[in-house]
């Protein structure tokens, strides 16, 4: 039986085309190796979105190729094959975000399956996150025209995902012990739109492919959901009932990006510091505990001193949660290289540094606030006896803090416990199991 090592790159939606391929090729026989030593041909799912990205992803496909020798590349790099065979010629075939018919064709001809794929009339799933949660993707490409970014040349435009085999996925995941759906796409705000918003039947009801009748929907299943990468446009406020009313979990994933009108115009992105912060007040009036991420870029060309400073006074009246800091950085075909008055690199990291010290402060202070609170945690791991990892609806994992538990010993990985928050720092939590 063949034997294939994987390595997989880039963001969380990268990930989820990662399980796909792997479930696809267990389908036709295969096994997954986790070595290089033992696979008899490697894949490597790149990410392309910013250069050090495609740095990481050129090296790892140079280290499978020292180590293996057969390497199929997929994923976002593989969109642009001149850029990887310039540096890597001898790989045995490149294949863009999503295709995963051609990375099984380009498997097959060098490792012939030796089974008969009609036995697998389902494909199994494979999960490459813990069992107890998983992201549950619900769209694919973009529609906006950000100069910063490629993606919708990588991964193409909108194209989302039916409601009832959305579902239907969800409800399979739950049944198989995950209890927390992370629910992801480019631009999750904006799902059915390309469907016109049609219905389809999930068992016996029909339900609108619009974020809000699925969330509603999928909330009936019992498991946590979490939204990534929600954009600010005005019907996100439909979703603030469910998030109020428990069936979703309080937290927003909204890419920001800069606070500066002048900097975001450039960006071809909407709104500015103070509409920026007029949602957020509108948000948290009718969810008051509503957690916000945030990312930003610094050092976007032509940002100036002031624009910088505007950004800072931003993030001191907007209190993020949690927030992610980019040096701008050119992509190769991004519209943004040809802008004039770029940024020295060292000012774009001095004032990465400066953002991130006032963002520790602000939240330690959100933190230190809820000392003394009780929230439920969701467990993720048990490092040592009488401690476990945990998160509440706050954190996300590996983006965010974590909740470290003190417990008795009998909470298990994927429990959902309540804990009294005893203690802070400006990204974990400490608590106790109540």
């Amino acid at each position: 039986m063949g034997k294939v090592g994987f390595v997989s790159l880039g963001c969380p939606k990268a990930l989820v085309d990662s399980e796909q391929i792997i479930s696809r090729l267990k389908a036709l026989g295969y096994e997954t190796s986790p070595t290089y030593e033992e696979a008899e041909l490697v894949i490597v799912n790149t990410c392309g979105f910013i250069t050090p990205a495609v740095e990481e992803s050129l090296e790892a496909i140079g280290e499978a190729l020292r180590e293996n020798g057969k390497v199929v590349v997929t994923g976002c790099l593989g969109a642009r094959p001149e850029v990887i065979r310039e540096r890597h010629p001898q790989v045995l075939e490149v294949t863009g975000p999503g295709e995963v018919e051609r990375v099984l064709e380009a498997v097959q001809r060098v490792l012939p399956p030796r089974r008969d794929p009609l036995l697998d009339l389902v494909p199994p799933q494979v999960k490459l996150t813990p069992r107890h949660y998983a992201y549950l993707k619900i769209a694919e490409g973009c529609d906006h025209r950000c100069s910063f970014c490629i993606i919708p040349k990588l991964r193409g435009r909108l194209r989302s995902r039916d409601a009832a085999e959305v579902l239907a996925e969800a409800a399979r995941l739950v049944a198989t012990g995950t209890k927390e759906l992370l629910l992801i796409a480019q631009d999750l705000s904006a799902y059915g739109v390309d469907l016109g918003h049609r219905e389809s039947f999930w068992g016996d009801r029909l339900v609108r492919a619009h974020l809000v009748d699925l969330l509603s929907a999928m909330s009936e299943l019992g498991a946590w959901i979490r939204l990534h990468y929600v954009y600010p446009y005005p019907h996100v406020k439909d979703l603030l009932p469910l998030m109020a009313e428990g069936k979703v979990l309080p937290y927003l994933d909204v890419p920001f990006q800069h606070a500066s009108p002048r900097i975001l115009r450039a960006m071809r992105r909407p709104g500015g510091a103070e509409s920026h912060l007029r949602t957020l007040e509108a948000w948290r009036k009718e969810v008051p505990h509503l957690a916000v991420r945030s990312s930003f870029i610094v050092g976007f060309p032509g940002e100036t001193e002031e624009d910088f400073a505007l950004l800072l006074d931003f993030l001191r009246e907007a209190r993020l949660d949690w927030v992610g800091v980019f040096t701008y950085s050119e992509v190769e075909g991004a519209e943004a290289n040809a802008l004039p008055g770029h940024v020295p690199e060292e000012v774009k990291e001095e004032r990465k540094a400066r953002l991130l010290e006032l963002q520790q402060g602000i939240s330690l202070e959100k933190n230190r606030a809820l000392v003394g609170r009780t929230l439920e945690v969701l467990v993720d791991e048990l490092p040592e006896p009488g401690l476990a990892l945990a998160r509440s609806y706050r954190e996300s994992p590996g983006i965010d803090g974590v909740v470290h538990l003190e417990t008795d010993g009998t909470v298990r990985v994927g429990e959902r416990v309540r804990a009294r928050v005893v203690d802070a720092g400006p990204y974990d939590l400490y608590a106790v199991v109540e």
